[in-house]
């Protein structure tokens, strides 16, 4: 397991550089390390730009398939509605809206949960093809 603390933006980079070398290490080709990493990057740039910090669980292992793993949690505002935030182009940020969605593509599992107040935490998962 590898932990990324995300306080500043150089930590998003060193989130998806980290994800990606473990795909790698794992078998995964090229073309799935860049949507591993690429999906990294756009949640964990979430943290950064909505909760200010949080962290990035990176973990080589997602039972039952083999893969890998990564939690995204955060303390910060939450999101008010979950639905809304996975509908592509919406963005609370007048953002390009890719992030949650986009997010949800480039991975083979997704899983959300947010309270407003209380934080988010996303889990996405990439499996190794049979």
């Amino acid at each position: 397991m590898h932990l990324v603390r995300i306080k500043e933006e150089r930590d998003i980079v060193d989130a998806r550089g980290t994800a990606k070398e473990i795909a790698r290490e794992m078998g995964f080709g090229l073309v799935d390390q860049t949507r591993i990493s690429t999906a990294v990057s756009e949640l964990a740039r979430n943290i950064f730009h909505y909760a200010g910090e949080g962290e990035v669980r990176i973990e080589a292992d997602c039972h039952p398939h083999k893969g890998i793993r990564i939690t995204f949690t955060d303390k910060g505002p939450g999101i008010e509605d979950v639905e809304l935030a996975m509908t592509d182009g919406w963005s609370s940020a007048r953002s390009m809206g890719k992030g949650l969605p986009g997010a949800k593509r480039l991975a083979d599992r997704m899983e959300l949960e947010s309270e407003p107040g209380n934080g988010t935490k996303v889990v996405i998962e990439k499996w190794l093809p049979e």
